[in-house]
């Protein structure tokens, strides 16, 4: 059995140094939420102008906004932190990660946790809320499983998309924007309908890496909507699923990476 005390003083230790200086972290706190605000007002925006997008009304699309920005904002604040992992590895700090007798995955979670994104998650929780309550669904038991569900498998996928875009600096210290491109770039992708992109580009992110089954199918499952892609039905219920294949392959990059990495020192 996994003694999971080591990790809880880490984590302790690591709330109380943020939490030291409670003005800065309660500033930092509301303007962590910005980017999520984004996401809705741009929706917002975008129904000034149009009375549908994709197919969507205004507050359908405010229920892929919400599964969206609840998943991602979740993730980002259990594993956002991974993409310090460059700098770990460029300065040799990993090693000190690496000789502990605990797990380095969980070890860099919880360094530098970052706390003042929880209210990240706190109003993308609260859009999916009002979202899925103006969204005139007929709840079913099924309905009401899903609604919490896609929330929490989606936060698995992206957590998922992030330790893979993080494992890269195994392999090439100077990543670049590559992770960013699949991890915030794919929040961005899963905000809207699918049935706004075409071509190649839905194809690769929407089926092919998984992003439509964050909140686009669930959306469709909720509101008891066919997929005017053609998809039966059931698919609207497979996140799940889908974000347990995203960990399975997360895991194995993430292991095939740490025995790649190469001690920076002599």
């Amino acid at each position: 059995m996994v003694d999971l005390r080591p990790y809880v003083a880490l984590f302790r230790g690591q709330a109380r140094s943020l939490t030291s200086y409670r003005a800065s972290f309660a500033l930092e706190l509301s303007t962590n939420v910005f980017a999520t605000v984004m996401d809705v007002a741009t929706v917002l925006v975008l129904f000034r102008v149009s009375r549908t997008l994709g197919g969507f009304t205004l507050h359908e699309a405010l229920l892929v906004v919400g599964l969206s920005s609840c998943a991602f904002a979740a993730a980002d604040l259990a594993v956002g932190n991974i993409e310090r992992i460059k700098f770990y590895v460029r300065t040799g700090l990993l090693d000190a990660v690496l000789v502990r007798p605990l797990g380095a995955l969980p070890q860099l979670l919880l360094m530098d946790l970052p706390l003042r994104k929880a209210s990240r998650c706190a109003f993308g929780t609260g859009v999916l809320v009002v979202a899925a309550a103006t969204a005139g669904i007929e709840w079913t038991p099924g309905r009401v499983a899903l609604v919490v569900a896609a929330p929490l498998a989606g936060m698995v996928f992206f957590s998922a998309i992030f330790v893979v875009s993080a494992a890269v600096a195994f392999w090439w210290v100077e990543t670049g924007e590559i992770g960013n491109a699949f991890t915030y770039g794919g929040r961005d992708f899963t905000s809207y309908p699918i049935t706004v992109y075409s071509g190649w580009f839905r194809r690769l992110f929407a089926y092919g890496m998984g992003f439509a089954f964050v909140a686009y199918y669930p959306a469709l499952a909720l509101l008891g909507r066919a997929d005017p892609l053609g998809l039966p039905v059931w698919v609207g219920y497979a996140s799940p699923s889908v974000a347990v294949v995203a960990a399975v392959a997360a895991t194995a990059v993430w292991r095939v990476g740490i025995r790649h990495y190469r001690s920076t020192g002599s």
